[in-house]
């Protein structure tokens, strides 16, 4: 930092007094009121250049662990140490995904429906996940002879994270991302309130409402509007039940054989074996008795994630500087398998889990009833009240998993194919044509579907973008900004109106 600015001695600054200088000193000193004022007009420019310095040095230089600063905000996600907490997969906190294409609103369209699906904010681990981190936690403890340099903190450390439930940060997420929706699609906000639609999880359930009080806020503040919706909060959501045999298209339960697959955990499995060992050397040699394993290994950095978004602020735990940042983009790349393999384009009945929903989007694009016959709830699907077609602005809130089948089944990334997807070495996001956890399915995830009409376009358009990153439509003559014609795509998806591979589910 020192070698960023350069003092030069100021004019007149010999050594020696001028004759002027000497006469006005023995002036001042004659006069305490005086030399009183001058003394408090120095120390307030002294206070006041400080704070100006302050704030320069923070504009320029990255923030550092333990002082986050405004991290998280509506248009631009978590972008505090992004080197490491956006390689943290799908327990990344919400960012955008680099865009080739410009995601704004193109020059002389008009939004006519947005449709946001999003995941829920930062939670706790699951209930399993958070039993099997205490239990690392106390082998550690309970076994080391000695603890390495950077390791000692672990010594004296106690295990507090919960299981399954919503974070501060988490809610703030999802505050944010009603904000910058309401923003995004501000015409059509300012008169017409949302459908929400959620899952029956809980920490779903909080997510959407939190974000309905971020939509509603920013309507409230909003100078343009006149009239409106405002006094129809709370609103409405239908929550869709979770339990097991119950119809979801937020919450995968029914196909027998996907839910018996293990192709994302063995994809996992593999990696770790060939590409990790070494950070699990790394913690041994500094936890000398503790014989980790490498999936303990991989425990030790996801209690990185987990105990960083459990603060409301962020900051970065201390298990996160126990990892370099060629660690995290290989566990970024470990979970991207994981989704890929277990519930994407990797898994032969990955896309099938998602073909209710596109049918419900098709239905609500078409305004026409919904067709389907797989895990789709046709009770609520056949009422206008759980599900009308006549809305412009439709939200759901579901999971990372049932997010991966939908865009599996919407063929998002059928630019990557299946076999560039390799077990033993790690591809990068780029790579993978934007494929990967932490660009797909971040806490707080979503997905926006853009229907629109633009100047000399016969045909509404469609548009997809996953975290604010357009991703070109597949399969449907996309243009230049990844757009396709409504009919177009519509015809894209048959997979999805046909029933995808449901009927290989219960053999």
């Amino acid at each position: 930092m020192g070698s960023a600015y350069k003092y030069t001695v100021l004019a007149g600054n010999t050594g020696e007094a001028e004759p002027q200088t000497l006469a006005r000193r023995k002036s001042f000193g004659k006069s305490p009121r005086t030399w009183c004022l001058r003394f408090v007009v120095t120390m307030f420019t002294l206070v006041l250049l400080f704070q100006l310095w302050s704030a320069l040095i923070r504009a320029t230089h990255a923030v550092e662990p333990g002082s986050q600063g405004d991290c998280d905000t509506p248009d631009g996600g978590f972008q505090c140490n992004s080197s490491i907490s956006h390689n943290w997969g799908q327990y990344s906190p919400f960012f955008l995904a680099p865009s080739e294409i410009d995601a704004s609103v193109p020059s002389g369209c008009e939004v006519t429906f947005a449709q946001i699906l999003s995941r829920h904010g930062a939670r706790d681990p699951t209930a399993s996940a958070t039993a099997a981190y205490g239990e690392t936690i106390e082998q550690i403890q309970s076994s080391v002879t000695n603890y390495g340099e950077g390791f000692e903190f672990i010594k004296d450390y106690q295990y507090t994270l919960g299981a399954d439930q919503l974070s501060d940060f988490g809610r703030q997420e999802m505050f944010n991302s009603g904000v910058h929706f309401y923003n995004r699609y501000q015409i059509l906000a300012r008169n017409n309130t949302p459908f929400f639609r959620s899952d029956g999880q809980q920490r779903v359930v909080e997510s959407g409402q939190k974000w309905t009080e971020g939509f509603h806020q920013a309507l409230l503040g909003d100078s343009g509007r006149a009239g409106g919706p405002a006094d129809e909060f709370p609103y409405k959501m239908v929550i869709i039940p979770n339990e097991d045999g119950t119809n979801n298209t937020l919450n995968h339960n029914l196909c027998t054989a996907f839910e018996n697959t293990k192709l994302g955990k063995e994809a996992q499995k593999e990696f770790m074996e060939s590409a990790m060992g070494g950070i699990t050397e790394r913690l041994n040699n500094g936890l000398e008795g503790a014989n980790l394993t490498t999936k303990q290994a991989v425990q030790i950095m996801e209690l990185c994630p987990f105990e960083t978004v459990a603060d409301p602020q962020a900051t970065l735990s201390q298990f996160c500087t126990l990892f370099t940042q060629r660690d995290w983009e290989a566990y970024d790349y470990l979970q991207t398998l994981g989704k890929w393999y277990g519930y994407g384009n990797g898994n032969p009945l990955g896309s099938t889990q998602g073909v209710g929903f596109v049918n419900e989007l098709i239905a609500r694009l078409l305004q026409k009833p919904v067709e389907d016959h797989t895990n789709t709830n046709s009770t609520l699907d056949s009422d206008p009240s759980t599900f009308p077609l006549d809305k412009k602005l439709y939200a759901d809130f579901s999971h990372d998993n049932d997010m991966l089948g939908i865009y599996a089944a919407l063929g998002i990334y059928n630019a990557t194919a299946p076999d560039s997807v390799p077990k033993k070495e790690r591809r990068s996001a780029q790579e993978l044509s934007g494929f990967s956890s932490s660009w797909a399915v971040p806490f707080a995830a979503r997905m926006f579907v853009e229907k629109m009409t633009c100047a000399g376009q016969n045909e509404e358009l469609v548009r997809i973008l996953v975290n604010d990153r357009v991703t070109p439509l597949q399969n449907c003559d996309a243009d230049s900004m990844g757009r396709c014609t409504l009919s177009k795509f519509v015809e894209s998806l048959s997979f999805a109106r046909s029933g995808g591979r449901w009927d290989q589910c219960f053999v």
